[in-house]
């Protein structure tokens, strides 16, 4: 009765995570300084939330459907984060001499976060949360109007 709340919840736990991280990127979009790595500071470096269903095989969700005809239960999980991870596309370089982070050719290494694509990540994250919202409150109104019949 529960799983659809449970699958919308889990939806939304992800993508809140995902704008997070999608803020997190656009806030240090110019961060130069980011992490000390061999005595040396490397810019920020773009991160991603990692994703997947929590059925993960097909096999496994085939045989829950045939276990529902025999009249055996098997939920439906959702979705889960599996892990950021970091983009690995390169730096920017940036001619700025006048940086102290310029190098001797006076280049700066900028991050490698793209305003453009961030605001897409957001927009498609607020979306799906908004639609997980929608999802779940259509849920928990149908569970009200069966309580209802049953009076």
């Amino acid at each position: 009765m529960f799983d659809s709340l449970n699958i919308s919840a889990s939806a939304l736990t992800a993508s809140r995570l995902r704008m997070d991280v999608t803020s997190s990127n656009i806030a240090n979009a110019s961060t130069t300084r980011g992490k000390f790595v061999n005595g040396v500071w490397e810019p920020y470096r773009r991160k991603m939330v990692v994703m997947e269903p929590r059925e993960k095989a097909f096999n496994q969700v085939l045989q829950g459907e045939l276990q529902k005809q025999t009249g055996s239960r098997t939920t439906l999980n959702g979705v889960r984060v599996t892990g950021i991870v970091d983009d690995q596309t390169p730096f920017k370089a940036v001619y700025d001499p006048a940086n102290p982070d310029a190098n001797a050719e006076g280049y700066v290494m900028m991050p490698n976060v793209d305003l453009s694509k961030e605001m897409v990540d957001m927009l498609s994250a607020s979306r799906s949360y908004e639609a997980n919202v929608t999802a779940f409150n259509t849920g928990k109104s149908m569970m009200l109007k069966a309580l209802d019949l049953g009076r």
